[in-house]
């Protein structure tokens, strides 16, 4: 047993391993790299050489609720929608997930005639899930007995060698899976514009009114009527130069400037007219364009629409960039702490809209304390409440589905009167970096030794390759089942298997985009539940049969 680590010594190795892992995480081989996954790997070699340092457990924790709380703050709204519309998908291929995983570990457990404790704990840490051991290890607690001891020490056993191959067996399958199915993410992440936030291929162009079949009739009515998806803007008649409006009406050889995705333009184009030599987006001597940052509260968390931009100050938001992503504003827009807004409005109202939006780059970068305490304090309670089943099987959502769930709700709430929920989008990824940093570094140092010599006893090996097997072949199989029975687009898949936040890490840099993130909230909450349910029912399967 090793002395307790002074505090100085576990930061300085804490945050030596680090730094070490980030340097190592970017080096790229044949344009691949381990990304954020390394901090894990170069845990557990610094904790297999000084295994007398130990990080408090505190901090792991800390990194994780930190970590998933600001995933589920920034992922609430697409989840719920998603859940509306796709519900019974997500459950479908959660349930057909934890199937698969859970077979292959009953097998692999009659071939090599594991301890059923030590089979139900590698299930847990082929899927990387702390919950679910710990949910295992309270089961074999009640149920007693003189072999409860052992079996709680073969369930750690099997969690623990089984835990690294739960990361590096999904990010294998997720590069091979990928050219065995063809996934062609450009084309996937194109085809999801419109559902969820990612960057678009805006063009400004101005048309020449020509169609007399589109004239004289409201531009709401046309909308509707074609389901166009771009975004008038200026709008001249004659001598007169305006800004659109849902009762703007064109006449032949009207000008008209519109913005939207590239492809989205051109359906309007041929419908309504031809292009035009003559950009009205040039002339700025009424009208000009501004970029001015959401920092002002109360106009956050409503849509656009509902602040009557339009008629106040006779302006219009085009655009909306949100961290790296530049989206086509529409009236449903909902804008959030953070955003960059462009407006379009006449050059005297701009120090009005300067004070409306807020526009200020400071007060973006302070947390708001009271409702990111109030969040994750919620986050924790409700990870803490247990659930007992009829079946004997008793979970809790513990600190990584306590404060996701929390955040999800909250962010889909998104305010309570004057408390903002969301938090501004550069300090939810500085939150989430540092959470999933400390996390990693922590799990690695402190699973170093036990993963070594584990390794070095009679089942490690076995253990091990069973870890590999499920993990490698459960991931191609889940993909496979997911792409081509389920249907869902590859790029989501890659976040919806992501057990452990490295591989969601890793499956961002692959995809060059966030769209992984929002396929990892859609099923994790299921996931986690079913997890901890899955390993302990596994248990008392494999006990009596």
């Amino acid at each position: 047993m090793y002395e307790e680590t002074s505090p100085e010594l576990a930061l300085l190795y804490l945050f030596i391993v680090a730094a070490i892992g980030s340097w190592i995480g970017n080096i790229k081989v044949k344009g691949s790299s381990l990304s954020v996954a390394a901090v894990l790997f170069v845990g557990l070699a610094a904790g297999a050489i000084r295994p007398d340092i130990q990080i408090p457990k505190i901090i792991t924790l800390l990194g994780l609720a930190m970590f998933v709380y600001s995933i589920g703050l920034s992922s609430g709204p697409s989840f719920f929608s998603s859940l509306k519309t796709r519900g019974a998908q997500n459950a479908g291929f959660a349930l057909a997930t934890l199937t698969v995983l859970s077979l292959l570990a009953a097998g692999l457990h009659y071939l090599f005639g594991f301890d059923p404790a030590a089979s139900a704990g590698l299930l847990s840490g082929v899927t990387t899930n702390t919950p679910a051991l710990a949910g295992l290890l309270d089961a074999i607690q009640k149920q007693g007995g003189p072999g409860m001891d052992l079996a709680s020490q073969n369930a750690v056993v099997g969690y623990s060698i089984s835990y690294p191959m739960g990361v590096v067996g999904t990010m294998i399958a997720v590069l091979v899976a990928r050219r065995w199915l063809r996934a062609d993410l450009k084309a996937e992440t194109l085809a999801l514009r419109h559902e969820y936030p990612i960057e678009q291929n805006l063009v400004n162009l101005t048309i020449e009114i020509t169609n007399p079949e589109i004239t004289g009739i409201a531009l709401r009515e046309l909308r509707l009527k074609y389901g166009w998806n771009v975004l008038f803007a200026r709008h001249q008649h004659g001598d007169d130069l305006g800004i659109c409006h849902w009762e703007t009406r064109f006449a032949t050889g009207d000008l008209v400037s519109m913005l939207g995705d590239e492809q989205d333009v051109q359906k309007v184009v041929e419908a309504i007219g031809r292009y035009s030599e003559e950009q009205l987006a040039d002339d700025r001597s009424v009208f000009d364009v501004r970029r001015m940052f959401v920092s002002r509260p109360g106009i956050t968390g409503q849509p656009l629409v509902a602040l009557n931009i339009e008629e106040k100050y006779e302006a219009l938001v085009t655009r909306v960039r949100r961290g790296d992503v530049d989206m086509l504003a529409s009236r449903n827009t909902v804008l959030e702490l953070g955003d960059r807004v462009r407006i379009l409005a006449r050059r005297k109202d701009m120090p009005k809209l300067q004070k409306f939006f807020g526009d200020s780059y400071d007060s973006l970068s302070q947390i708001d304390l009271l409702s990111f305490g109030l969040g994750m304090g919620l986050g924790i309670m409700l990870g803490s409440v247990r659930f007992d089943l009829p079946i004997g099987i008793t979970f809790s959502l513990g600190f990584a589905g306590g404060p996701l769930v929390a955040g999800l709700a909250l962010s889909a709430l998104r305010r309570s009167g004057p408390i903002v929920w969301t938090l501004p989008y550069s300090a939810n990824l500085t939150l989430r970096q540092i959470g999933l940093m400390l996390m990693l570094a922590a799990i690695g140092i402190n699973s170093g030794h036990t993963f070594v010599s584990t390794m070095s006893s009679g089942a490690g090996p076995l253990l091990f390759l069973s870890g590999a097997i499920v993990a490698l072949l459960g991931a191609l199989i889940v993909l496979w089942m997911g792409n081509r029975l389920f249907r869902i687009p590859y790029i989501l898949l890659m976040g919806m298997i992501s057990h452990h936040p490295a591989n969601l890490g890793f499956a961002n840099d692959k995809a060059g985009n966030k769209l992984p993130t929002f396929g990892y909230a859609l099923t994790y909450p299921l996931l986690l539940i079913g997890k901890i349910l899955f390993v302990q029912l596994l248990w008392q399967v494999l006990k009596y049969f």
